[in-house]
C-alpha cells in the first residue's frame, strides 16, 4: 500500500504511505488551477476529532477571504496551503508528542479566489477524502524505522530551546537520563528521556524493544555488532544481559574508539562489561581493515536465530538523537541466520580482514523472499576489491537506469551521509544527477561542496547539504542549532524509481565506496519492494526540503532581534503573507520547472 489514490474531476489526491507519518500530494489540471488558492487539509484519526492541518502563513487581511471563526487565520480552511503536496507528522501541531497510530481520514479540497482575489467559502462537494493507515512501518515480518534526525529545527526549539543539552555536559558514561535537562521558552521543564524520545523516533523504539524483549525473556540470547556505543539506557540493558551472560558483544576498536592512554567511551564500557558476572570472555575488539562498521542486533532462542536489527544507526547518543538514520527488522528465522552466521566467522576470526575475506560469506550476495520478507538481496563485507568493485557499479548503472525510463518519469531520492570523496561509481552517480533532465532527483548528504538548490524554471534536480555553515534565519523566525563537527545526516541510503513496480531501495551500514566495501565490516541490502522504497522517499523529501531551507540562510548576517513563540507569528511580524490571486500556481505548470516535474510526480 504505497499510495492510496482517489479523483473527482480534475482533481486527483494521492497519500503516500511512510514511517508514522504521510506525504500527501495533489494534482490539478491546468485549466482547472485557474484562481486556485490552494488546499484545505483536514484529517480525523479512527475515534479522535478532527484536525486542519495549519500552514505557516495566512492573509495579511483574513477579514477580506471566507474565514472559519473557530479556527485560527492560519488554519488551512482559513489559509490554504500554497504547495502540490505537504508532509503530515501527527503530533506536529495536535495531539502532543504521544499522537494516535491507526487509520486516519485524510480530507483534501481544493479552493478558489473569486474575481475579487477574495477566497471563497469552501466547497465540500470538490472535497476527496481517502482512509490512510498511519503508524510505524510493517511490512510482512519487517519492521522499518527512522529517527527523527531535525535537532536543527524550528520544531525542536519550540520544544527544548535553542541551546538545548543532548547530553549532560560531564563525562560521565552511565548517567541518569529521567533527570531535568533543561526548560523550554514555555517554562516546561523536560528530561533526556524526554528528548530521546522525540529525537530517537521509530528507530529508538525498535532498537530498545528488541532488547527489552531479550531482557524479559530467559530463553533468548543477543549477539551485537557496534561501531559507536555509549548510548546510556542501552548500555544498562546490554550490562544487564553480560551479568547473565546472555550477549557476545563484537565492538569496533579503530582509533576512533579505542585509546590506551586516554580511554574512550567504548574502552570504559569493555572494562564494565568484563567486570559483569558472566561478563568475560564475550566481548572482542576489531576492525577488520579498518573500521568494524555494521550496527546489528541478533536475537536467538534454543532453536537458533529469530530476528536481527540492522541498518545506519549507531548506537550511540550521537547516532540515535542527533544523526538521522534508520533501521531495519527482520522478524525471519532465514534473514536472521544468515547474519548469525556473519557474526560468528567475525566471532571466531576476531573480526580481521585476512580470515573474514577466505569465508564464502564475504564472496556474494544472499537473496531473501517470501514468508513476510520483502525481496531483499544483502551483502556483507569487507570483500574483496573486484567484488566491491562488482557492487557499486551495479548499484550506480541502477541509478543510471531511472533516465533511461520510457513509461515513466525516473526518479533518484538518496540521503548518504557523505559523497564527496571514496571510491567507486556510486557518489560521482549521485553527484552529478541533478543536472538530468530526464530523472527527477533529489538528495542530501553532509558534504558541503557541489550543492545544488532550486531555481526557478529550471528541471535541474536538488542537492542539499545537511550541515549549513553557520546558518542564521532571517528575523524574526527562530535561529537553530548548528550540528558542529558531528553529522546531522548519516543515512546511506538511495531509493531508485520508487513509484514505478521494479523500485528498489539500497540501505544499511554501507556508506556506498568501494573502499569501504574492501576494508569495513559493514553490510549493504537492496530491498526490491514499493512499499518500502516509498516509506524511504518520504524521509529523502523530508530532509531535503528542510535543509535546502537552511541552506538558503547559510552564512548570512546575525540579528539580535528575539524571535517569537511560533513560525506563524514570526512570518506576521516579518510581514510574510500568503499571496491572493493563483500567481503562486505558474512554476507548478511551466513544463521547463522542477515544480512541475514534482507536481506530476508525486500527485499525477
Amino acid at each position: 500500500m504505497a499510495v492510496i489514490r482517489k479523483s473527482k474531476g480534475a482533481f486527483d489526491f494521492a497519500a503516500y504511505v511512510g514511517d508514522a507519518k504521510t506525504l500527501l500530494a495533489f494534482n490539478l489540471t491546468k485549466a482547472a488551477a485557474k484562481n486556485l488558492a490552494g488546499f484545505t487539509i483536514q484529517y480525523t484519526p479512527d475515534g479522535l476529532p478532527s484536525h486542519y492541518i495549519f500552514n505557516t502563513l495566512q492573509f495579511e487581511k483574513p477579514a477580506d477571504h471566507a474565514q472559519e471563526a473557530q479556527e485560527p487565520p492560519n488554519s488551512s480552511i482559513n489559509a490554504p496551503i500554497h504547495k502540490f503536496r505537504w508532509l503530515h507528522v501527527p503530533g506536529s501541531v495536535h495531539q502532543g508528542t504521544q499522537p494516535f497510530f491507526g487509520n486516519y481520514t485524510y480530507t483534501a479540497t481544493p479552493r478558489f479566489f473569486d474575481a475579487n482575489k477574495s477566497l471563497l467559502p469552501l466547497d465540500p462537494t470538490q472535497s476527496v477524502a481517502l482512509s490512510v493507515p498511519v503508524m510505524p512501518f510493517v511490512k510482512g515480518s519487517l519492521h522499518v524505522g527512522f529517527t527523527r534526525g531535525f535537532v536543527q529545527s524550528q520544531a525542536f526549539v519550540n520544544h527544548f530551546g535553542l541551546k538545548a543539552l543532548i547530553r549532560p555536559k560531564g563525562k560521565e558514561l552511565l548517567y541518569d537520563t529521567s533527570v531535568q535537562a533543561g526548560t523550554n521558552a514555555k517554562g516546561e521543564k523536560f528530561t533526556f528521556s524526554d528528548e530521546y524520545d522525540w529525537l530517537g523516533f521509530t528507530a529508538r523504539r525498535e532498537v530498545m524493544d528488541i532488547v527489552n524483549e531479550v531482557i524479559a525473556n530467559n530463553a533468548l540470547t543477543l549477539d551485537m555488532f557496534a561501531y559507536d556505543l555509549n548510548e546510556p539506557d542501552l548500555l544498562k540493558l546490554l550490562l544487564q544481559l553480560a551479568d547473565q551472560g546472555r550477549i557476545r558483544l563484537i565492538l569496533d576498536n579503530a582509533t576512533l574508539h579505542h585509546n590506551k592512554d586516554k580511554p574512550k567511551p567504548e574502552d570504559e564500557f569493555e572494562i564494565l562489561f568484563n567486570k559483569a558476572k558472566k561478563g568475560k570472555d564475550r566481548i572482542k575488539r576489531g576492525r577488520f581493515g579498518r573500521y568494524a562498521h555494521d550496527k546489528v542486533l541478533i536475537v536467538s532462542a534454543a532453536n537458533g536465530p529469530q530476528k536481527v536489527l540492522t541498518g545506519s544507526t549507531n548506537f550511540s547518543v550521537t547516532g540515535i538523537y542527533v544523526n538521522s538514520n534508520h533501521v531495519l527488522v527482520y522478524n525471519d528465522a532465514t534473514v536472521a541466520g544468515k547474519y548469525s552466521d556473519v557474526f560468528n566467522e567475525a566471532w571466531n576470526d576476531s573480526a580481521t580482514l585476512s580470515e573474514y575475506l577466505k569465508s564464502e560469506l564475504s564472496k556474494k550476495e544472499f537473496t531473501f523472499k517470501g514468508n513476510g520478507v520483502p525481496e531483499s538481496t544483502i551483502s556483507f563485507a569487507p570483500h574483496d576489491p573486484n567484488f566491491s568493485s562488482q557492487l557499486m557499479t551495479a548499484l550506480a548503472n541502477r541509478v543510471g537506469q531511472e533516465k533511461n525510463t520510457a513509461n515513466a518519469l525516473g526518479s533518484v531520492l538518496f540521503a548518504i551521509m557523505d559523497i564527496g570523496k571514496g571510491g567507486g561509481p556510486v557518489r560521482p552517480a549521485l553527484v552529478k544527477l541533478h543536472a538530468q533532465q530526464s530523472v527527477f532527483s533529489y538528495g542530501i548528504s553532509d558534504t558541503t561542496s557541489g550543492i545544488k538548490l532550486y531555481v526557478p524554471k529550471r528541471k535541474e534536480g536538488v542537492l542539499v547539504t545537511g550541515k549549513p555553515a553557520s546558518t542564521i534565519l532571517p528575523p524574526p523566525f527562530s535561529q537553530v542549532p548548528n550540528v558542529g563537527i558531528g553529522h546531522q545526516i548519516h543515512h546511506k541510503f538511495v531509493v531508485c524509481g520508487f513509484n514505478k513496480p521494479d523500485a528498489v531501495v539500497y540501505c544499511g551500514s554501507s556508506n556506498l565506496a568501494s573502499d569501504g566495501e574492501s576494508n569495513n565490516g559493514d553490510n549493504l541490502l537492496a530491498i526490491h519492494d514499493t512499499d518500502v522504497a516509498t516509506a524511504f522517499a518520504i524521509e529523502a523529501v523530508a530532509l531535503v526540503d528542510h535543509f535546502e531551507f537552511l541552506d538558503r540562510y547559510s552564512q548570512m548576517a546575525k540579528t539580535k532581534k528575539k524571535p517569537p513563540a511560533s513560525k506563524q507569528q514570526a512570518a506576521v511580524q516579518a510581514k510574510w503573507f500568503l499571496s491572493v490571486g493563483d500567481g503562486w500556481t505558474k512554476p507548478f505548470y511551466d513544463a521547463n520547472d522542477l515544480r512541475a516535474v514534482d507536481r506530476e510526480l508525486f500527485g499525477g
